[in-house]
């Protein structure tokens, strides 16, 4: 069963500084999404292996798999991260997505605890392409207490329970920290900690699956919220990464956020 499942691929070096947790999409699993997504390169170096486990040799790499859902539209299951009626409009039928969703950010930020055992947040990032970041930015946006390095999304969207900024009720049924009766007690919506991480939004233009009109509204509704977004709009790439300039654009943006972030055992 998908959710059962993380698969890691770790460091090839020998210090392990940063993880990425990066969640797959829709009818995927962990290890299929990470061995296609080890296969887009970016433009450089040319005389060598450019992926970005090549580029990255200190990071260690978690990619989680949704559970096995009941798609109430298609009749079957699935591997989602929470059901729902239509990614082209994720608003339609709302009441699909949220008993799943819940879950699925309980288990992620298990996942992120377990991390933060071999790196402190600050080093992680969290992304994910498709319904996979859907689920990382509502996994951000419920656990307040620190932010990330940073925040990669591809081809996504905001999910709806998320599109306006009174949100804390979410989570409840599952998380008793969430319930109206602990409201003092819950941090607020966003504290600065988390205001802090950068968030990389990539989205081509051709994707036939989520429509790049879905990706600009999560980047205004990010922004309204005084984030700092990195959006990177492509002509082609379909539902995928473009290759090699969203590779290039990845690599960019986590470089200039790994910059000074080495532990201090390894300082000089």
């Amino acid at each position: 069963m998908a959710g059962d499942t993380t698969y890691t691929v770790e460091p090839p070096a020998a210090v392990h500084i940063h993880t990425v947790i990066f969640l797959h999409g829709r009818d995927s699993s962990s290890k299929e999404f990470a061995d296609e997504f080890f296969e887009s390169e970016a433009s450089q170096p040319t005389d060598q292996p450019r992926t970005l486990r090549d580029l990255f040799p200190s990071v260690r790499w978690v990619f989680p798999s949704a559970p096995i859902l009941q798609s109430k539209r298609f009749g079957t299951d699935m591997s989602q991260w929470f059901d729902m009626w239509s990614v082209e409009n994720p608003a339609e039928r709302p009441e699909l997505q949220r008993p799943g969703l819940e879950r699925s950010v309980e288990q992620i930020l298990s996942i992120i605890k377990e991390q933060e055992l071999l790196v402190p947040r600050e080093r992680i990032f969290l992304g994910g392409i498709s319904q996979g970041f859907a689920t990382a930015i509502a996994t951000f946006f419920t656990d307040t207490r620190e932010g990330f390095a940073g925040l990669i999304g591809l081809c996504s969207w905001m999910p709806v329970t998320f599109r306006n900024a009174d949100y804390q009720s979410f989570g409840t049924s599952e998380n008793p920290q969430n319930s109206p009766d602990n409201a003092q007690q819950r941090p607020p919506a966003v504290v600065e900690s988390n205001r802090k991480t950068p968030i990389f939004l990539g989205h081509s233009a051709d994707d036939d699956v989520v429509p790049i009109a879905n990706g600009r509204e999560l980047r205004d509704i990010v922004q309204s919220r005084r984030f700092q977004v990195e959006w990177r709009e492509y002509e082609d790439g379909g539902h995928w990464i473009n290759e090699p300039q969203g590779i290039d654009d990845i690599a960019h943006f986590m470089n200039s956020l790994m910059v000074n972030k080495r532990p201090e055992s390894l300082e000089d």
